[in-house]
């Protein structure tokens, strides 16, 4: 190969889809001596690839678990556009790739040239992504992502509003909603898919021995599989004004499928559990008259014992 730059680039992807290899089988590979694989592959561990040898018979090179990405050409446009992707997350208390996405954005930043810095610069106090601030803290969000993906049980200590219990979960993935960081899995407890809010996990993540079930099909993009559980009893159905639809969509698009019909107004129609009465209480009542709940009737009895509690408080406070 006689353009030394391109084979570099090939070769950082060969020894990253490779892991552990000779310079004999890279130069075979290759087609070239081994001695222009040795400076080759200096010149990549000078450039950040994370290599180590192997002495001995059955000694090579081997690539560190942090592996390096070879070159990619982004255009002016790409570049700006990935790097306000990034910086809008800034907003978060806690992320997933928190130090990694702040290494990114620092290399995106001094890697442009300069009339690009200013216009980035120019645009940092022009266009945002605007989220509520929120002081928890979400420190294991990593570990969360982690075995959702390979599918692992894990050890939580979790404090919800009215007890601190000690779970078993198999996380689906985290998604994050207003603000705050949410965890829908598997409770070994409860037998039942249940939205844990990631804030809420009071100690450091065990992996457990416990056997995961199968959930590769369960996923983000089908919530409504997970939102509903085996044990939703309750039918709701919600009739919402044109702005009800748009804040039902902002505040609890990701429990429910918003229905819209043509002229902007839309509907609720789902399966609750009974213990989200209270929550779901508190919601409606917030939407004020852009929506009214026509059913399940525990949840409007709800709904009316906390109006008149609202009521009696301000009566008070009149007197």
């Amino acid at each position: 190969m006689s353009n030394k730059s391109q084979r570099l680039i090939e070769l950082m992807m060969t020894v990253n889809r490779k892991r552990k290899f000779t310079v004999r089988e890279l130069a075979d590979e290759f087609g070239v001596s081994r001695r222009t694989i040795l400076r080759d592959l200096q010149e990549l561990s000078g450039l950040g690839v994370p290599l180590y040898s192997e002495v001995g018979p059955h000694g090579g090179y081997q690539v560190l678990n942090e592996r390096v990405l070879p070159p990619i050409a982004f255009t002016e446009e790409e570049a700006v556009a990935m790097f306000f992707a990034s910086h809008a997350l800034r907003h978060y208390s806690s992320l997933p790739f928190e130090e990694e996405t702040a290494s990114a954005l620092k290399k995106f930043y001094f890697y442009m040239t300069g009339d690009v810095r200013d216009r980035i610069d120019q645009m940092k106090n022009r266009f945002d992504f605007v989220i509520p601030i929120r002081q928890q803290k979400t420190p294991y969000l990593s570990i969360l992502l982690q075995a959702a993906v390979e599918q692992r049980v894990i050890k939580i200590e979790y404090k919800s509003k009215t007890e601190q219990t000690t779970r078993e979960i198999q996380p689906i993935g985290v998604y994050a909603s207003s603000g705050l960081w949410y965890c829908p899995a598997y409770c070994f407890i409860r037998k039942d898919i249940r939205l844990f809010r990631c804030d809420k996990i009071t100690s450091d993540i065990q992996f457990s021995e416990t056997k995961p079930i199968d959930l590769k099909h369960v996923h983000l993009g089908n919530r409504v599989s997970m939102r509903k559980g085996k044990n939703a009893s309750l039918d709701l159905y919600v009739e919402l004004t044109s702005e009800g639809v748009q804040r039902c969509e902002a505040d609890i698009g990701s429990r429910f499928q918003v229905n819209v019909r043509r002229d902007g107004t839309g509907w609720l129609e789902d399966k609750i559990h009974t213990r989200d009465t209270l929550f779901l209480a508190k919601v409606f009542i917030g939407l004020g008259t852009d929506a009214m709940v026509q059913k399940p009737v525990e949840l409007v009895n709800e709904m009316r014992r906390i109006l008149v509690n609202i009521m009696d408080q301000y009566k008070e406070n009149s007197q």
